[in-house]
Order: structure tokens, then sequence, then C-alpha cells
């Protein structure tokens, strides 16, 4: 694929205001020299579209929904020290991010980046493979953030009615997927809204994410009368699994998945450059501050937590109030044991579901954003009916598909909840891979090409690029691995069939289908 000139072709009408007789403001022009006509709003500051990629990191939701998994496997020291090593490697991989972004300010995002990226020969089939990691990773983001709050809700409903061991309501599979669908519902309602509006829900995601961090670690610790040591918190390593796994190394990295998911889905801001202003500055500017605010806000937040865990196997049981869900029966107990009431842990659970609400917001206008240009470039089944914009300016058609999607794929969790698990994985993984392929091609077939925008790495990008590659690398492998001895089918870790299943579902398409008439992003406006 030919590098995009920096010449474009406008048609301007005679007469008319300044911006008129200008042609276009300078994010039109380059969105044009990329290739594209503007048919989005461009109505976003650069702290709005840091808002949508804060409000959809939400440690709130990251940490609270994956904490059973870091507890399990390796408890407070693995998570707690075991957030740092992880935020090191993101911190790489969100800079190397950025810094493509810059150059390339578009909806597309990673897919983009890739064919520009990887060369002539290679770029068709590298966005091919990038974009379906990217908008699978983001479909199965929605279904895991999503089904978590249904199951929240589930609880905080099981213990304001007197908990497991008090007669409380236990909702079925069926009941929880109910409210799972009238939650993704809400979701594409407020998406259908014109984007002036859906920045209001990102403004608040990203001030409640915040707020909540810091009302949950002042109370929690405030109120507990009994709580963790500093040397628990932070040297206290858990062995006793009930997995059949016995290794330290082995338990530690498997327990890393808690905090590699809770920090990922800040390429939101690159799928939103087309709406934001001075995107080649903006779009770089919330990918980095969105995962360095979020990595300081869910460490302390992780560490709060950990505060008043006192009995891990106990919040690890199924048998406890909370059916085994060990952040509401710790928060549950700790307001009981002081004030002979858990309903203060229940209000504190409130705090977190609002954050995972709008979490989903965010995850619904990511997926669309990206689905929106996916089939732009003609790339979707479809395409011609998911890439159409209302009046307002809005992608509903893929809005409402990103929902329907995201319902199906949690239809899962009917036959096995094991199975179901494996979306956080997709969502995790999936995703991640989609962001190291184009650092990948930037730091291999594009090393002395690389034109880099107003927000570059200069002589350290290679190693950054490089540094985040390897890690991405390391950590897929890592979570393929199992998670239980012996493997039976109660335990098997779905990941490798889940992830390795996108691999060869696009790579199948691409050898039978797609290779005949994908040649990656197309070009729809007239370029010099």
């Amino acid at each position: 694929m030919a590098p995009v000139p920096r010449s474009v072709a406008v048609a301007v009408a005679p007469g008319g205001d300044e911006d008129t007789a200008a042609g276009v403001d300078a994010d039109q022009a380059r969105l044009h020299q990329l290739g594209y006509k503007q048919e989005l709003k461009r109505g976003l500051s650069v702290v709005s579209n840091f808002a949508f990629s804060f409000a959809i990191i939400s440690v709130l939701t990251g940490v609270t929904s994956t904490y059973n998994t870091g507890l399990r496997y390796g408890g407070p020291a693995s998570m707690t020290l075991g957030w740092l090593v992880v935020a090191s490697f993101n911190g790489c991989v969100a800079l190397s991010m950025a810094e493509i972004c810059s150059a390339y300010p578009t909806s597309g995002g990673l897919y983009y980046w890739s064919a520009k990226l990887a060369g002539k020969r290679w770029a068709p089939l590298a966005s091919w493979v990038t974009g379906w990691f990217n908008i699978m990773g983001q479909w199965a983001g929605t279904t895991s953030v999503d089904f978590s709050l249904a199951q929240l809700i589930q609880v905080m409903v099981l213990l304001g009615t007197g908990g497991a061991n008090g007669g409380g309501y236990l909702a079925s599979k069926y009941v929880v997927l109910a409210i799972y669908a009238a939650i993704l519902v809400l979701h594409g309602l407020i998406n259908s809204l014109p984007i002036r509006c859906l920045s209001w829900f990102g403004h608040l995601g990203a001030f409640w994410n915040a707020a909540g961090v810091f009302v949950l670690v002042i109370m929690i610790p405030a109120v507990a009368k009994e709580r963790a040591s500093i040397e628990f918190i932070f040297t206290n390593f858990n062995t006793e699994n009930g997995t059949g796994i016995h290794g330290k190394p082995y338990i530690l990295a498997v327990g890393l998945l808690m905090s590699q998911y809770s920090v990922v889905g800040y390429d939101t801001s690159a799928h939103m450059t087309e709406e934001t202003k001075n995107a080649d500055r903006s779009g770089p500017i919330g990918i980095i501050t969105s995962v360095g605010l979020a990595t300081i806000f869910g460490w302390i937040y992780l560490v709060a937590l950990t505060s008043i865990v006192t009995d891990i196997p106990y919040l690890l049981s199924p048998d406890n109030d909370a059916g085994g869900y060990a952040i509401a029966q710790a928060l549950y107990s700790t307001f009981q044991a002081r004030y002979g009431s858990g309903a203060g842990g229940i209000a504190c659970l409130g705090i977190i579901a609002v954050a995972m609400f709008l979490c989903g917001v965010a995850c619904i206008t990511s997926n669309s954003r990206m689905g929106y240009a996916f089939s732009r470039d003609g790339a979707m089944p479809y395409s011609h009916v998911w890439h159409r914009v209302t009046k307002k300016e809005v992608p509903l058609n893929v809005v409402w598909l990103s929902v329907v999607i995201a319902f199906t794929m949690a239809l899962t969790s009917l036959g096995s909840e094991v199975a179901f698990q494996a979306m956080v994985s997709i969502a995790t993984l999936g995703l991640y891979i989609s962001y190291a392929l184009p650092i990948f091609f930037r730091v291999t077939t594009a090393r002395k090409s690389f034109v880099p925008g107003p927000f570059h790495l200069a002589r350290y990008g290679v190693f950054v690029g490089w540094a985040a590659v390897l890690w991405v690398a390391f950590v897929t492998v890592l979570f393929s691995l199992p998670v239980a001895y012996p493997v039976a089918k109660d335990n098997f870790n779905y990941t490798p069939v889940a992830v390795g299943g996108v691999l060869v579902l696009s790579l199948v398409a691409w050898v039978f289908h797609a290779r005949f008439w994908f040649e990656g992003p197309i070009v729809n406006v007239d370029i010099d």
C-alpha cells in the first residue's frame, strides 16, 4: 500500500465563511490525506477523548470482576506487586500505540495502522487479521463487562435479601441473562444519541471512576475493624487455590490475568479520533493519560480492597453469603462487623455497578466506531449496511449490531460457565494481539520508513515497541496454559481455543474469500 501523500484535493464551494474559503480545517484535511471524507461529527475535545478511554478501562470494573482470579492465584502479593510489573509493560504498549496514532488518526485505528506499516505485499492480510482480532476482542470485552454487571446486580440482590445463608434470592442463570439483555438495550439506546450527548456519558464515566476510587479507598479502611497488615498485603502468597497447581511461578503467572485485564480498552482513543479535534495530538494524549491514571488509581484501589482481606478461603468459598463473590463478601462483612448491617457494603457495590454500567456505554461506543470504520473499508459482511450514518452523524446500525453480537456471545453462559470465562480471555488477548500487530510492523517492516506525527518517541520508539511486542507474545502464551490440574471438562482453559479460533477463522476466510477482493483501507476521497 503506497505511503499516504501529504497533499489533498478537496472541493471548495465559492464564497462562504472563512472556514469554507479555507476548504477544511486541519483535522479534516489530515483525514482526507489518509483517504477518508469527514462523515462523523468532530465535536470531541482532548478531555472527551481521554474520558472515553478512561471510562472503558474502568479499574473499578476490571479489578472487581477479576479479583477472585487474582485472590485464588497468588493472592495479595501476586496482585499488588504483579500489578506494577504488568503496568510497566502496558506502558510500553500504550506509548507505542500513541506514537502510531499520532501518525494515523483514523477511526479504523489498529487495522489501518497495520495496513500502512506492513508494506505493500502484506498490507491487506495484516489489516484483515488485525481488524478481526480487534473487533472480536471489543465484542468480547462488551460481553464480559455487561455480564459482569448483571452478575454483580444478582449478588447485590442476594445480599440485600438476606444472603445465601439467610434465605436471600439467588437468581437463575436465565434471570441473569435477562438482566444482561436489559443492560445491553440501555447501552444501545444511549449510543443512539448524537455525539454531543454521548460525550456527556464519557465525561461522567471518567469522573465516576475517579471519584468512586477516591470514596472507596477512604471508606473501606476507615470502616474496617480488622485490617490486614502491610506485610500481608505485599508479601502474602496464596498457594491454596484448590486447582491442583502448587508451583509458585506458575501460580503467579496465571494471577497476572487480573492486572492485564484491568487495564485494556485504551484503543478507544484511537477509534474516536475522527470525532476529536486536533486528533493527531489529542488521540495520543488520550491513550497515555488514560493508561497512566488508570494504573495509579487501579493500584490504590487494589491495595485498599486487599486491606480487608483477612480470610482468603472464606472469601472464595461458594458457601459464604455472597456465593463466593470475594469483593462483595469482604465489603458486606466489613460493614456488618462495624455497624451490624451489611447495607453499607451493598452501597459500595452500587458505586462499582454504576462504574461498570458507564464502562459498558463506552464499550458499545468503541465497538460501533471500529465496526463503522471496518465496514467502511468493506471488511464485514453486509458492510454497506453497517457503515451508514444517520442525519445526526451516528453509525446507528452498527451500534445495534454490537448489542446483538454481545448478547449472542453471552448465550454460552447457559451451557458452560467455564466456556463463558473465555470471553474475558478473548477480550484481553484479542485486543492486545491487535495492539501488538501494528507495533510489530512499526519496528520491523516500517522501521526506516515510518513517518511520525506530532507525538513521537524519537530514537526510543523501536526499543519501546519491541518491549511491547515481546510482552504481548509472553502473556498470549501465559494465558493459554492450563489453570487447573488434572485438566478436565469443568476446568479446561478455553482461551487457546477461543483466541486460536479467531486466528484460524480469519485466515480461512482470507484464503478462500477475502484475498480476492480485500485490499485494506479503501480511499473514498480524491487524493493527488
